[in-house]
């Protein structure tokens, strides 16, 4: 029997340095030395991905933007994408003017990955911070107006506010049958994230396409947020790291302990060791 293990990354296979700890890329590179199937799926970007997992092989498809792409960093290639139409672009750009909010855009402008902005919006601190964050992006594009910052292929789209001017947002489109949308709080941070994909796009359904990929036979993943549940669902096991969302935990097989505590590689090595021994 194959068996695929899915792991998130921020504030769950990451340490609060946003990093694979040396520890966890040793346990993770020699199981994966010995043939285990071991991916992540992830909020980040691919080109983000890759700089926090430094240090660790994968050697798999990986899962980036909650679900909107699988991505084959080997090939450097798509395998799956989901994008909004032109009807659906049209009704954010509505929504970003009438709540007076600046979102961030990512969208393909002939080709190239793009992340844009309107530079003469009100930006918030925690908008402010992730901009500082990323000075030598080369992705991150300032723009003079909302309809710009949306032109492109867009298939991701964040507000970054408080969570009570937020939360009327989030309500206004929680229901809708055209996006999927995930409201939390950053990591370690206090201002709210509200992201909107196109209705299709999630970790589960991302996964359950590497999956069927990859011709494996069972799936084990790893959490910390509310945009895990959708793959704890689909899951055959599915483990929370103690820090995570009280919702998380309430369905996972098994609470392990925090991500600054190199639990998803352990958990992953008693696991292997387990399958070994029945053999």
């Amino acid at each position: 029997m194959k068996r695929l293990y899915v792991t998130d990354l921020d504030g769950t296979l990451l340490d609060r340095s946003g990093r694979v700890t040396k520890a966890s890329a040793d346990i993770l590179n020699s199981l994966i030395k010995e043939g285990i199937f071991l991916t992540y799926a992830t909020a980040r970007s691919n080109k983000s991905s890759e700089i926090v997992t430094k240090g660790l092989n994968i050697n798999l498809p990986v899962v980036t933007y909650n679900g909107t792409f699988v991505y084959d960093c080997a090939a450097k290639r798509r395998l799956h994408k989901v994008s909004f139409t032109e009807k659906q672009v049209k009704a954010l750009v509505d929504l970003s003017k009438s709540f007076c909010f600046t979102p961030l855009v990512y969208t393909f402008v002939n080709g190239q990955e793009r992340v844009q902005w309107n530079k003469n919006g009100t930006l918030s601190d925690g908008f402010n911070y992730y901009l500082g964050r990323r000075r030598n992006d080369s992705r991150m594009t300032p723009v003079n107006s909302v309809e710009e910052s949306f032109c492109g292929e867009v298939f991701y789209v964040t507000f970054i506010e408080g969570q009570q001017e937020l939360q009327p947002l989030y309500d206004s489109i929680a229901d809708s049958e055209d996006y999927n949308v995930v409201f939390q709080q950053e990591l370690y941070r206090t201002e709210y994230w509200c992201e909107i994909m196109p209705r299709l796009a999630n970790k589960a359904k991302a996964v359950e396409k590497l999956k069927k990929y990859l011709n494996c036979d069972e799936l084990v993943v790893f959490g910390d947020s509310l945009n895990d549940l959708p793959m704890f669902k689909i899951a055959d096991m599915s483990y929370a790291v103690e820090n995570a969302n009280p919702k998380l935990k309430e369905i996972a097989t098994e609470i392990i302990g925090s991500n600054t505590q190199d639990s998803v590689a352990k958990k992953i090595l008693e696991l292997e060791s387990r399958r070994q021994r029945r053999i």
